[in-house]
């Protein structure tokens, strides 16, 4: 024991609450060998828990965290536990960044880097043992390390201990997923909180926490005013919750001359400035962090919490492409873990910026980024995994099938999938660059473009979303090579970025291009579907896309130029344009090259005013290019303009004569009795086969006034079958011959034909004549002299027997020059008024 730190620190371990559940975590991990521990924040998880499992396996333990800050935190407290440096017994890796070596047996990682070592080697060699810490903050990498632990040790390494440890009770769900076929045991252990004193600190009135820029300089007013009064009220030192990076830094220059150390503390420091913030000084602190410290730090000698109820979390709107962070209200579970900062090592107090009321309307919980996030680098990572869809693997929740769906197509678009979701070369290149396949797109593309030093610090700062007023990115780059707060961060990611790319690589137009346009071309070449140009008039901006965007009112050197590439833009609701975040100039030429996809040229003709207009267009995405009149449109073009012109204003724009209007009725008549091949003659079907019917007269066609010389019954005649075209006059007559030798037109427009005629005309008729092959009788409207209806009948003979004698007793008053017979079977039709000779 003497020469294992590890036992020695077993042995007699620091005082916290997580040691009285270490005894069961063992057996459960001897027993099953997976385990969930759920445990409150400042538990002591991550630090004992490595260690317990460590002196149970003999490979490496490996510790996953969700931020690289969170990961050397844990690994400094860890070896000063040990009395050791860090990269001996415990070590780190971050991307970019190792400290481990040989003796190595705890190793902390971003969850990040623990998928890109399992998609490089599933079975995890040396590795014994994985703990995902914070799993209920239900990361989208989180989620996914999960479920592929769980695939491996299903099928590759039963051996593989597997603990998960997390603050809530989302325990019992990952103790199911984590357990395969039974649920792994789960070990509670009570957290040992001292009170924690609530302060409401509403916002004065008039003040917003955001609009359409962000979070407002007038709330980072409130904020500073509530520490000014939490460090009047109460002793100890001071952790503030904000948002971003942007709103901590805008704070502490808002506290200067406090009577304590104002410390930042977000992921861009470096690592002497983060370290800075989670040492105790001599004097009092006021720590203003983002949501690092929220869970997965410990801050020493924090009493007091102001929290500005703020949260960065990922949205993403699949309709218009735009996916980024956005600013959103806490939730009260979160609130809850914040305000538990300032109790951990005595009675603490927390400043809530907002009313109790307001609080009453926090969501319970905030959603998994799973629901919200763009899933494209979680969509590529399952393709590498060989399951494109995630099916068979152990997610706690499964993704939105629109987003799968538009991450599928983007990946795509980048060449990393095929159609059917199977991972191409080009697709593992860009996964084995460790970011965002859009980003890693950029790099490896604007390496060959701009050279791979420029890229590389481009790429960083859209990684790190490092933004300035105005959005101006080429202003920021410019800052970050200046050097400043954030810049050591940025050249660290940067140097790791440029040695990912392949070796020997050099831009093709290294010194061509400004950095200006050298900006432009790589978030062209991250974000194509952002690339925009200005509308004809005002301010706002076309996106490939087809959604607009606009520049912030003021302030910005981007206003005016007329092409941009956006890095990021959000649409808030009731907005019709998307707000421009970030972006950098751009031309059109390198509009092209950086999304010739999207580059298109099309023929289009459209009814315009009654007009065919025809005219060849290049696109690029929704953004028109240049345009010129077609001289020669194809028939299939003009058929479907004159087709949208007739859908708008019917049919009756051809001139339909008497003998047009019989034709197509008798058509309809006859493929309603037969079918096909008789021509169906409705208006979307004669819409439909415009091409077929109209024929070479399309060729002709270019307004309103073409349509008037169309011969619209030769036209129909075209649709005629063949060979039953010859007996469309025998199956539907357009006449029939009547008794008094008069040829009566039929009138096909109802449902059954009609023959209207004067009853003295049809005496000696015995039966009513059908058409269509003796399957249809006509309908009979017998008529008065005067040619007013006197009777309707199908049945002729019937007729004859009851119906005519009525309306023969009631016309011949009426009508006493024409002829009534008793007898009108055999008496002889006439046409007019003169009685047969007797």
């Amino acid at each position: 024991m003497a020469d294992d730190p590890i036992l020695r620190l077993l042995a007699d371990p620091p005082d916290l609450p997580v040691r009285a559940g270490l005894a069961a975590l063992a057996d459960a991990v001897r027993t099953r060998g997976t385990a969930v521990l759920q445990a409150p924040p400042g538990t002591g998880k991550t630090t004992l828990v490595p260690p317990a499992l460590a002196a149970l396996v003999t490979g490496r333990v490996v510790v996953t965290q969700p931020r690289r800050i969170a990961v050397r935190a844990a690994a400094r407290r860890l070896a000063q536990l040990l009395g050791e440096p860090v990269g001996r017994s415990v070590g780190y890796a971050v991307r970019g960044e190792r400290r481990s070596g040989p003796a190595t047996r705890i190793e902390i990682v971003t969850t990040g880097v623990l998928l890109r070592r399992l998609q490089r080697d599933p079975e995890l060699p040396g590795v014994d043992a994985v703990v995902l810490d914070e799993v209920h903050e239900r990361h989208l990498d989180a989620d996914l390390a999960l479920a592929l632990l769980v695939d491996v040790r299903a099928n590759l390494r039963e051996d593989l201990t597997l603990v998960a440890m997390s603050a809530t009770i989302e325990a019992e769900r990952t103790a199911a997923l984590l357990g395969g076929g039974a649920a792994a045991p789960v070990i509670a252990v009570e957290g040992s909180l001292h009170p924690v004193t609530e302060v409401w600190c509403p916002m004065p009135p008039r003040v917003k926490r955001t609009d359409d820029r962000g979070v407002t300089p007038q709330f980072l007013d409130h904020v500073a005013a509530c520490v000014r009064r939490a460090l009047a009220e109460h002793d100890g030192d001071v952790l503030v919750f904000l948002p971003g990076a942007g709103e901590v830094n805008g704070t502490v220059r808002r506290l200067a001359g406090v009577d304590a150390d104002v410390r930042p503390l977000h992921g861009r420091l470096s690592h002497r400035e983060q370290d800075l913030a989670l040492t105790p000084g001599a004097r009092r602190r006021v720590v203003v962090s983002t949501a690092v410290a929220e869970s997965s730090l410990t801050v020493p000698g924090v009493r007091v919490v102001v929290d500005a109820g703020l949260a960065r979390q990922p949205r993403t709107d699949h309709r218009r492409g735009l996916a980024g962070l956005v600013t959103v209200g806490v939730s009260r579970a979160g609130a809850t873990q914040r305000a538990g900062r300032a109790g951990r090592e005595g009675p603490g107090a927390v400043y809530r910026c907002w009313s109790p009321a307001e609080h009453a309307r926090l969501t319970e919980h905030p959603d998994p980024e799973i629901a919200t996030a763009d899933l494209t680098a979680f969509a590529l990572d399952l393709a590498c995994w060989g399951s494109p869809d995630g099916s068979g693997l152990a997610l706690m929740d499964q993704p939105p099938q629109g987003a799968m769906a538009a991450a599928h197509d983007t990946l795509v678009g980048l060449g990393a999938v095929s159609p059917d979701g199977t991972v191409t070369a080009r697709g593992a290149a860009i996964a084995r660059i460790g970011a965002d396949p859009r980003l890693a797109r950029a790099l490896l593309d604007g390496a060959a473009a701009v050279g791979p030093r420029r890229a590389a610090e481009i790429v960083a700062l859209l990684s790190d979303d490092i933004r300035t007023p105005g959005g101006d990115l080429v202003a920021a780059l410019r800052g970050m090579r200046r050097g400043g707060p954030e810049a050591a961060s940025w050249l660290a990611q940067a140097k790791r970025l440029q040695s990912d790319l392949p070796a020997g690589r050099r831009g093709a137009r290294e010194g061509d291009l400004t950095d200006d346009l050298a900006v432009g071309l790589v978030v062209a070449l991250a974000h194509p579907d952002r690339i925009a140009r200005r509308r004809p008039s005002g301010k706002a901006y076309l996106m490939t896309s087809g959604t607009g965007a606009a520049l912030p009112a003021e302030g910005s050197a981007l206003i005016g130029l007329p092409w941009l590439a956006i890095a990021d833009a959000d649409r808030g609701a009731g907005r019709r344009d998307a707000t421009v975040r970030s972006a950098a100039p751009l031309d059109e030429d390198l509009a092209i090259e950086a999304a010739p996809s999207l580059l298109r040229e099309e023929e289009r003709v459209a009814w315009v005013d009654g007009q065919v207009v025809a005219r060849r267009t290049t696109w690029l995405g929704a953004i028109e290019l240049s345009s010129a009149p077609l001289t020669n449109p194809s028939r299939t073009l003009v058929a479907a303009a004159l087709r949208d012109g007739l859908d708008s204003g019917g049919l009756t724009l051809l001139p339909w004569t008497e003998a047009a209007t019989g034709l197509r009725r008798r058509l309809a008549f006859l493929h309603a009795t037969f079918g096909p091949p008789w021509p169906d003659m409705s208006d979307g079907a004669l819409l439909d086969g415009l091409d077929t019917w109209l024929g070479e007269d399309l060729a002709r066609i270019r307004g309103a006034r073409d349509l008037q010389r169309i011969n619209v019954t030769a036209a129909l005649r075209r649709l005629l079958p063949w060979p039953e075209a010859g007996r469309l006059d025998e199956l539907a007559p357009e006449r029939v011959a009547v008794p008094s030798g008069t040829s009566v037109r039929i009138d096909y427009d109802a449902d059954q034909p009609v023959l209207a005629v004067r009853v003295q005309e049809v005496f000696g008729w015995r039966s009513t004549p059908r058409i269509a092959a003796g399957r249809v009788p006509l309908l009979l409207h017998l008529l008065s002299p005067a040619r007013r209806p006197a009777a309707v009948t199908a049945d002729l003979e019937s007729f004859w027997r009851t119906g005519y004698p009525q309306v023969r007793a009631e016309l011949r008053r009426r009508y006493p020059k024409h002829s009534w017979p008793d007898d009108p079977l055999t008496a002889v039709a006439v046409r007019g008024a003169r009685r047969p000779a007797t």
